[in-house]
C-alpha cells in the first residue's frame, strides 16, 4: 500500500483525475453486475476500488489545500 500511495503521488492532477473517472466507472459496472444478480469474480475488487478511490481523492483534495495557502 506504501508503494501505491508513493506511485499515486507522482502523477500529475490531471492523471488523478483521469484515475478517478476510470474507477468510478469501473466501480459502477461491478454494481450493476451485482445488482443483476451475477456473480462477481472477484468480489473483493470492488472493496479495493472505492478505498484506491478514496486514496486518490485524499491526495488531489491535499493538493488543492496546500495550494490554497
Amino acid at each position: 500500500m506504501v508503494r501505491e500511495v508513493a506511485e499515486l503521488r507522482r502523477k500529475s492532477d490531471q492523471e488523478l483525475l483521469k484515475e478517478v473517472s476510470e474507477i468510478r466507472t469501473e466501480i459502477r459496472k461491478l454494481r450493476t453486475e451485482v445488482r443483476a444478480g451475477g456473480r462477481v469474480e472477484n468480489p473483493m475488487r470492488l472493496r479495493n476500488l472505492r478505498r484506491r478511490l478514496a486514496r486518490v481523492l485524499t491526495i488531489l483534495n491535499e493538493r488543492r489545500r496546500a495550494a490554497s495557502r
